[in-house]
Formats: C-alpha cells, sequence, structure tokens
C-alpha cells in the first residue's frame, strides 16, 4: 500500500546500436516503447540515439516516427505520449543518467553479483515515493558495461539469466513492476 505520492517510473532506451546511423531498430523500439509507456503510465526517455540532425525536439521527433512506421497504431502513442510532456531524449550517458529521471536500474540477464534486485523490489521503491529508470540496452550486446555501472542495481526479470529480445523484455519488466505496483 503507498504511503504518500508513489515516484514516477520512466522507461529508457540506451542506443547499443550504431551511434550515427538512425536504423528501423530504434523506430521499432520507439514505436514499441510508446503505448507500453501509455499503458502502464510511464515516461519514456531516449540516450544516445542518432535523430536525424533537424529533428530537435520530443514533438518533433515523436511526429516523424509517426509517418515511418506502422507499429504502435501507427505511431500515434509515441505522439499522444509526448503532447503529455512523458517522452524526451538525451545524448549518452557519460558519468551519470539525469538525476531528474530517478534512481537508474539496468535491466540484464546478467544481473551483478550483490547488485540483483527484483520487480517486487522496484515496486516498492516506487511505492514508497522514490522515482526509478529502467534502462534497456538496445543491441546485439545490450548496455555497455561502462553505462551499466552507472547503476547501483540490476534487475534480471526472469530470475535465471535468461536473455530476452528487447521489446519481449520492456513487456516484462514494466507488466511485472506494474503488478506488483497494483496489488
Amino acid at each position: 500500500m503507498s504511503r504518500g505520492r508513489r515516484g514516477r517510473l520512466t522507461i529508457g532506451l540506451h542506443n547499443s546500436y550504431d551511434p550515427i546511423r538512425f536504423r528501423e531498430a530504434h523506430r521499432r523500439a520507439l514505436a514499441r516503447a510508446g503505448p507500453l509507456a501509455l499503458a502502464f503510465d510511464a515516461n519514456l526517455v531516449t540516450f544516445g540515439f542518432p535523430f536525424p540532425p533537424e529533428l530537435s525536439t520530443p514533438t518533433e521527433i515523436a511526429e516523424w516516427v509517426a509517418t515511418t512506421t506502422s507499429v504502435g497504431e501507427n505511431g500515434d502513442y509515441l505522439v499522444r505520449l509526448t503532447a503529455q510532456g512523458r517522452f524526451q531524449s538525451f545524448p549518452a550517458p557519460g558519468k551519470g543518467f539525469p538525476p531528474q529521471l530517478g534512481e537508474p536500474i539496468t535491466t540484464t540477464s546478467k544481473a551483478r553479483a550483490g547488485k540483483d534486485i527484483s520487480s517486487r523490489d522496484v515496486a516498492s521503491i516506487l511505492d514508497n515515493g522514490q522515482s526509478v529508470l529502467l534502462v534497456f540496452g538496445l543491441g546485439p550486446h545490450g548496455l555497455p558495461r561502462k553505462v551499466a555501472e552507472i547503476a547501483r542495481n540490476d534487475l534480471d526479470v526472469t530470475g535465471g539469466g535468461f536473455s530476452l529480445e528487447t521489446c519481449t523484455a520492456l513487456g516484462a519488466v514494466v507488466g511485472a513492476v506494474c503488478a506488483h505496483l497494483s496489488q
């Protein structure tokens, strides 16, 4: 049961693909994460995405993605999320993530010893009023070690070290955390 104001859940997508060229994988991850964020009342942020230089605001990015995909109701969910002020884009993190996004927690199938945290623990943090940034690595190797080490904790939603495809992991992690919040 909540003891007061609940913290904000933010889905963070870290670009681990190409730092120069915007790829179809970037577009699809955004189009798929938009409805997830809307459905579970989360914010959405990107880190290090190589958006075309003419796109400088979240609205421009969301509208552009919407014209280039059929995923997520043709990108409409991302546009709606952005209109609510719940989508932002940041450069790749150097020494840390923006503190206003909350406590960063990496999502991984290889949790560091002594750093593992459960989806129930994440829900408890949120329920106690602290915001949480769940960081997902986009790319075949997930988050680079340097980025993963910024976070104090790691979340393996499977509890067994099973590697999940990015969009599957997004749904599983956010769904599990929100299921604990609703109990």
